[in-house]
């Protein structure tokens, strides 16, 4: 079974949650600045490369806004 390097998954959580907002008729971007946040630095949180804990908070919000399942708690 292949392996996904931690960038194909942020990839792949960043598509989920892109479209998963298209679905609920808003953009991405959209919702980041409706929440005074950054789009660069949710997309950071989403890929893993800001993982302290205001990244992970932010990551949880976005996910949870999304409705998309956190594929990295699922891995562990």
């Amino acid at each position: 079974m292949p392996h996904n390097t931690p960038a194909e998954l942020g990839t792949r959580l960043m598509q989920q949650v892109r479209g998963s907002f298209i679905l609920q008729g808003t953009t991405y971007t959209a919702w980041c600045r409706s929440q005074g946040m950054d789009p660069s630095l949710v997309r950071q949180a989403i890929y893993g490369t800001w993982g302290g804990p205001k990244g992970r908070a932010i990551r949880a919000a976005v996910l949870k806004a999304a409705g998309v399942r956190d594929s990295a708690k699922a891995a562990a």
